[in-house]
């Protein structure tokens, strides 16, 4: 990890590293109580996420040791929105459409999302890895879901996302829905998002809901001027 981050950030990863999922919850209450969980949500897990990210994407990182992650994210991030409000979970909005683009199986950041998007109310229907392209399209038109999500780690894999736009495109629903991307290869190319035909990007999972909220806006506003 960066040596800015601190001891807290360390032994979080430890925890998480470890799958101690009551150890790392035990750790962010404490952390909360002084700074907020709002605060723990961006000060101290998030780093933290982006690093197991980083490991997830180097093969350092366990498929069980990434599901006791994205537990903990949803445990904070639900602990944060009855904080913030005193309600606890909102209500639920949606349905959008999640999933990795076709040849694609880094799952992790793709399940961080989906972990954070349910959180924050999004009825989310997550198509997993290796999804063609016109299987985000059928999905969509068969929900009515007004934002498609497509995750891919590699420049390759990537691309492929262009074939989305592509039959958005070619089926008039450009605007009305919209296409989210993300994955490492946006954050090292952010002019790939442009080249593929995203809408948006979001530069982690925890600021998924803010362009998801953004998208829906967008997608609903474009149907009213229809």
């Amino acid at each position: 990890m960066e040596q800015s981050l601190t001891s807290e950030h360390e032994e979080l990863l430890r925890l998480i590293v470890d799958a101690d999922r009551d150890g790392a919850n035990a750790l962010i209450d404490r952390w909360a109580d002084e700074h907020g969980y709002t605060n723990a949500l961006s000060d101290l897990l998030e780093p933290v996420l982006r690093e197991i990210g980083d490991r997830w994407g180097r093969d350092e990182i366990s498929l069980a040791q990434g599901f006791v992650a994205g537990k903990i994210a949803e445990d904070t991030l639900t602990k944060a929105l009855a904080s913030a409000d005193g309600s606890g979970r909102p209500p639920v909005r949606g349905p959008v459409v999640v999933g990795n683009i076709e040849d694609d199986f880094h799952s992790l950041g793709r399940k961080m999302v989906v972990t954070f998007l349910r959180a924050a109310g999004w009825q989310v229907i997550d198509l997993g890895n290796d999804v063609p392209p016109h299987e985000f399209i059928a999905r969509a038109v068969e929900s009515d879901a007004r934002i498609i999500g497509v995750s891919a780690m590699m420049l390759v894999t990537a691309r492929t996302i262009r074939q989305v736009r592509d039959e958005l495109d070619r089926l008039g629903l450009s605007g009305r829905v919209q296409l989210a991307v993300g994955g490492a290869v946006f954050k090292l190319r952010p002019e790939l998002v442009a080249e593929v035909g995203g809408d948006g990007t979001a530069d982690s999972a925890l600021a998924a809901p803010t362009l998801f909220d953004e998208l829906w806006r967008r997608a609903h506003d474009r149907s009213d001027a229809a």
